[in-house]
């Protein structure tokens, strides 16, 4: 008689728990499938369907030379790579001074924003990534010459190396301007 109330017992264990799984996976389907008035807080893309990517090249022949383009221009999104310290052959420059590279991460940046009609007002997201946290850190307050509105979001990243040993920071932005 024990074991056949164990035996029922653990039936129906098994029955409660298979209706709770079907019961919550039944009210999770709804609840993804619900195209009801919610409101979410997710952006759609800027870019419309038939717009083509608008590349640019700082340095063209340095930029096909290693394999990217500087920047990319999609509606009202750009998308700029990591600006490093060198020259228009693609050598490095103020080898072993993290406060001049930063400055010429910095001009090389304003050339790309004023090219496609920005400043660095339309700045939403920094990223650094520095080879000499404890040197970026004593040198960051540059960066109010910068942004002299506000400041974007973004990450200040210390890494081991950077593309070539000479580089000790560098410097990507992502910008959002409104063609209106």
């Amino acid at each position: 008689m024990i074991t056949f109330k164990i035996q029922t017992l653990k039936l129906m264990t098994k029955l409660f728990s298979l209706t709770a799984t079907l019961i919550l996976g039944s009210l999770l389907f709804i609840s993804c499938n619900n195209t009801g008035t919610a409101k979410t807080t997710a952006t759609e893309p800027t870019a419309k369907p038939d717009e083509k990517p608008e590349y640019f090249l700082l340095r063209p022949e340095a930029e096909k030379a290693y394999g990217y383009s500087h920047a990319v221009k999609m509606g009202d999104d750009i998308k700029i790579s990591g600006a490093v310290s060198m020259d228009d052959a693609g050598v490095p420059t103020a080898k072993g001074d993290l406060l001049q590279q930063m400055k010429n991460c910095y001009s090389d940046l304003d050339k790309i924003l004023k090219h496609y009609g920005c400043t660095f007002d339309d700045v939403v997201v920094e990223n650094v990534f520095t080879t000499n946290m404890p040197e970026f850190l004593k040198q960051s307050a540059y960066r109010n010459e910068i942004y002299k509105k506000q400041f974007p979001t973004g990450s200040w990243l210390g890494v081991k190396e950077l593309a070539l040993p000479e580089f000790m920071i560098e410097i990507e932005l992502e910008v959002h301007k409104t063609n209106k």
